[in-house]
This record gives structure tokens, C-alpha cells and sequence, in this order.
């Protein structure tokens, strides 16, 4: 492992890597150098604006073992159209993107927030400490979002609770990651497709097993109860009303013609079922 330094900050690689290409963008203010997508990323300023950075060509510390440097630049550029074909008030908007640097870029609007998942123990329990009608809100803007997914004709992949961004300070969120998203349904090959597994539908285990639409929608309902419930499927931990409880369990049936069939007839009977609580 090297460090390196931009504007003082440090960056860590696996090996050298010439760097000075980003001081096109501006000035360095954060570095995430531990992505496990083998993606190295900034956050800049530039004339009074701030941006945020993703760029593939270097070899990071934290990349899965199975991404080489050339399949996080062929990842990275195959995004490009998947944030123009989804944009939407929910979705981080892509600036621009060029090959650079002996790599790939994209570049973003910067959102002034922080990612909730499980990987940032101090965010994850701030956010889940949140008043939990703050966190429906949240919830249901991700719903929101992946039904406008689905109608575009795309499968979300790589989905999770990290893939959020809240601002604590106006609540204001954003979906900040749908590097993997697929343009519609697909069948997986190798019985293990990309993801956090708490979430993932069981076909998305099996070889052969369709990913669609409805393998979305128990993502959906499996967010619900790691929002909800503390990841477990049990209504013992479930802090809303018992009816929208019955509609995330449908969600996460494992058969797939058990659960709602398109993430909008979900979002419509969670909204119902909250008009009775």
C-alpha cells in the first residue's frame, strides 16, 4: 500500500498512480479511497461549486477481488446512460463524464449528505435514531424512486441502505449509486448476483433465476425491515402499524407470485394501508 496527497489529503492505492489530472476539476476537500468498487472518488470545489468524483483506473485498496482495473473502467463508463435515462429529484446528477488520467470518470453535482448504511456504524445508528416517521419519509422516497426505476425498464442490482445520502441537517436525501442497475430483466448465471444478501430476493440465489421487476420488490420489502425492524423479518421488532406490516411481509414472500407484482402496486397498498394507521 502507498499514501499519496492531494491539496493535503491523503489517498491511499494499492500502487503509485499519477493523480494530477484531477486538479482539472478543482480543489480537493474529501477522499474516499476504500470503495470495494474499485472506484477512487474526490470531493471538489471549483469556481464556488462543489462536485463529487468517481473515477476507475487506479488500483484502490478495498476493490472486490473479482474487479480488475479494466472492469471498473468498463463498469464505470457503462453507468454514463443509466444516470441520463434515470434521472430524477431523488438520483445524484451526473455533470459530465471523459476517459482521463489512463482511466474513466464521472462527474456529479456534489449533495451535502452522508451514506447511512452499516459501514458507517456512527451514521447508520444516527439515522435509525431518526423519529421513525422522519424515516418512513425516507423510505418511501426510495420506493418512490425504484417504481420510476422500474418503469424506465430497469432492474435495480447493488441496491442498499448505503446507497442513500441524508442530510441531517434539512433532511434533505438522495440516491447516490446505481452503478449495477441492469435494463430490464435478466437471469442469473452463476446463482449469486451483486448485492447486500439481507435484501437480496431468493431467485437472486438461484442459478437460472429470473431478476425482474418483482425480484425488486422483495428488495423493497426487505428495506422495509431493515429500516423498520432491525433487519429481522419478525413483527415482534416492527415499529409501524401492523397493516403495513402485512404489506412488507407480502413483499418478502418467497414465492414470487405471493408478492405485489410491480413496485407501484407496493408503493400504492403501503400508502393505503398508512392512511389507516
Amino acid at each position: 500500500m502507498v499514501t499519496q496527497y492531494l491539496n493535503g489529503f491523503e489517498v491511499k492505492l494499492r500502487e503509485p498512480y499519477d493523480l494530477s489530472f484531477i486538479n482539472k476539476y478543482g480543489t480537493v476537500f474529501r477522499v474516499f479511497d476504500k470503495q470495494p468498487s474499485g472506484n477512487l472518488c474526490f470531493g471538489v470545489e471549483k469556481a464556488g461549486r462543489r462536485y463529487f468524483l468517481k473515477f476507475a483506473g487506479a488500483e484502490t485498496i478495498n476493490k472486490h477481488e473479482f474487479i480488475n482495473v479494466e472492469d471498473s473502467i468498463a463498469i464505470l463508463k457503462h453507468t454514463v446512460p443509466k444516470y441520463n435515462d434515470l434521472r430524477h429529484p431523488l438520483l445524484i446528477n451526473l455533470v459530465d463524464a471523459e476517459d482521463i488520467g489512463g482511466g474513466f470518470i464521472t462527474v456529479f453535482d456534489w449533495f451535502d449528505g452522508e451514506s447511512c448504511g452499516y459501514l458507517q456504524p456512527e451514521m447508520y445508528e444516527k439515522f435509525r435514531a431518526l423519529p421513525v416517521s422522519e424515516i418512513q419519509r425516507v423510505y418511501e422516497g426510495i420506493v418512490e424512486f425504484h417504481s420510476h426505476v422500474a418503469e424506465r425498464g430497469y432492474v435495480a442490482i447493488d441496491f442498499n441502505d448505503q446507497s442513500t445520502l441524508y442530510n441531517f441537517d434539512n433532511g434533505d436525501f438522495k440516491i447516490c449509486d446505481i452503478d449495477f442497475y441492469v435494463k430490464e430483466s435478466y437471469i442469473s448465471g452463476t446463482g449469486h448476483t451483486i448485492g447486500e444478501p439481507a435484501i437480496m430476493s431468493p431467485e437472486e440465489f438461484r442459478i437460472s433465476g429470473l431478476v425482474d421487476e418483482i425480484s425488486n420488490v422483495y428488495t423493497m420489502g426487505a428495506t422495509a425491515f431493515i429500516f423498520f425492524a432491525d433487519e429481522q423479518q419478525t413483527k415482534e421488532k416492527w415499529r409501524l402499524s401492523s397493516e403495513l406490516y402485512e404489506v412488507a411481509k407480502k413483499a418478502v414472500s418467497i414465492k414470487r407470485n405471493h408478492r405485489q407484482q410491480s413496485i407501484r402496486a407496493y408503493l400504492e397498498e403501503w400508502k393505503a394501508a398508512s392512511t389507516l394507521c
